[in-house]
């Protein structure tokens, strides 16, 4: 604006210089007055006159360009301030304009000092949604952790949060569910139900159980599902009440959890029958025992050979007892885990051998043949001898029991040095099991119906030989019959590191 000022000044010394020469010619020099001085003087007049109108013109174009060179700045600085925030010295200008400068200067101040604010409430805000992010990872790592399927549903009825086992048991995607309205992912109309009515219902006291089978899941499996409000609150953080006082019937949202209870429904169901098959098993010899030991004590038994008879059945039911209760109390042991284990290198054909000659003479006394077919294994295992035996026994004692009068009874032993173990294998000419028992024949408790007209027992003995060989010694128990003509069962054990 200097420049501006020396046009000016200059301009208007020029044209005072000019008309004062004028003026001072017109008055002493002859040559003016004359036609071509007269032409001289209104080309200069002309000229002269003109020239205050072009540095106007000039000068005025000049300040247009100059200002808006100026503002341009302004508006570069307010641009750069409001996208970055970033406070910055302000451009110095150059308008001469003192009033014009002076406001803007002023209005200056004011942007400067609003976008400070915003600066601040914008780095609050970034604090804030940075906590808030960090508490969405945490609630969400701790929902992931949980096995339970959890669903966090808004005032909206759409899903706010969920964790993996929601997604998995409910057959949705994770990520793209977020925000979603519940009934267009989760595919079960009864859990939308639900999570509608306690949304309606607003009651944050309001809790709601249910046992549901998903119409989705093939496994059949049974769910506990519980649902409860979730209460909004006002800005004062408690929840919202009516003028009149009363609570307003206002939900936030609605969590909602399953649980799979099937395992439990099933173990509940199994301690059940175990309870009920326990005391069915203990109530048949202790009734004899006491039939019988009523008639001794009214004095039924008048000779010895009669008291000789029920002393002898009363000692066969209490042996029975005896081996039921021992029976349930190994098989407890061994499912819980606590039962000692006695481990020590055992040939198996020893062992083989040993369980022939011990049920040698029932076989004999039901005219059955009983045969080891010799063996050149020599193969050892690692276990307990006197668990090994056992459950040999009860393999060829269930044989015994289900094999008519001229049967036939073998006994094999197969070492498969491929597969690292050893088998012994009881094949029978008996009655067979039909198709439809096999898979529960290990089941506690469990007797074929139709065999139990044959011998007496109580399901535990199979049982006991599955949990011998393949939960303490970690092999395998197989079954193959055909009803009518014989069953073979196989126990299979690995053989020792150096056997």
């Amino acid at each position: 604006m200097n420049s501006i000022r020396w046009v000016i000044s200059g301009t208007t010394i020029a044209v005072s210089a000019t008309i004062g020469l004028l003026a001072a010619g017109l008055l002493y020099v002859p040559w003016f007055h004359t036609t071509a001085g007269y032409i001289v003087v209104a080309v200069v007049a002309v000229a002269v006159s003109t020239l205050p109108a072009v540095v106007v013109w000039r000068l005025v174009t000049s300040i247009k360009q100059h200002m808006k060179s100026e503002v341009q700045k302004l508006i570069a600085y307010i641009n750069t301030v409001g996208q970055t925030g970033q406070e910055q010295a302000p451009p110095l200008l150059d308008c001469g304009l003192d009033e014009v400068i002076h406001a803007v200067e002023q209005a200056m101040m004011s942007l400067r000092a609003r976008v400070q604010a915003m600066n601040i409430r914008r780095r609050d805000l970034e604090v804030q949604v940075r906590v808030a992010e960090a508490q969405r990872s945490h609630l969400e790592a701790i929902l992931n952790t949980i096995t339970d399927a959890v669903i966090v549903t808004d005032a909206f009825n759409e899903i706010a949060l969920a964790n993996e086992a929601a997604a998995r048991i409910l057959k949705f995607d994770l990520e793209p569910a977020l925000r979603k309205p519940v009934d267009q992912i989760i595919e079960d109309r009864v859990i939308i139900k639900m999570i509608k009515d306690i949304h309606e219902g607003g009651d944050p006291a309001l809790r709601k159980n249910i046992e549901h089978k998903l119409t989705a899941d093939k496994q059949n499996a049974t769910y506990d599902i519980a649902l409860a409000c979730i209460p909004a609150f006002s800005g004062s953080g408690k929840a919202g009440k009516s003028a009149s006082g009363g609570d307003k019937k206002k939900s936030a949202g609605v969590v909602t959890i399953l649980r799979d209870v099937t395992k439990d429904k099933e173990i509940a169901e199994m301690k059940s029958d175990f309870v009920s098959n326990v005391s069915h098993e203990l109530r048949t010899p202790l009734s004899s025992i006491k039939a019988y030991m009523e008639m001794l004590i009214d004095g039924e038994a008048d000779d010895e050979a009669t008291r000789s008879e029920f002393y002898s059945i009363i000692q066969g039911e209490t042996d029975r007892l005896s081996r039921l209760i021992d029976n349930i109390l190994n098989i407890s042991r061994i499912e819980s885990g606590i039962i000692k284990v006695h481990r020590e290198y055992v040939l198996v054909t020893e062992l083989s051998h040993e369980a022939v000659e011990i049920l040698l003479p029932q076989a004999r006394a039901k005219q059955i043949e009983l045969n080891e077919v010799p063996s050149n294994v020599y193969h050892q295992i690692y276990g307990d001898r006197d668990m090994i035996l056992q459950a040999i026994l009860n393999v060829i004692g269930n044989a015994i029991k289900y094999t008519p009068p001229a049967g036939r009874i073998m006994v094999f032993i197969d070492a498969d040095t491929d597969n690292h173990e050893i088998s012994i294998s009881v094949e029978d000419t008996g009655v067979g099991v039909p198709e439809k028992d096999l898979p529960h024949l290990f089941d506690k408790f469990y007797r074929v119906s139709d065999h139990k007209a044959l011998a007496k027992g109580t399901g535990l003995g199979l049982s006991l030989v599955k949990h011998v060989v393949e939960t303490v010694h970690g092999g395998k128990v197989s079954v193959k019959s055909e009803l009518g003509k014989g069953t073979q069962f196989t126990l299979t054990l690995p053989i020792a590191e150096n056997g």
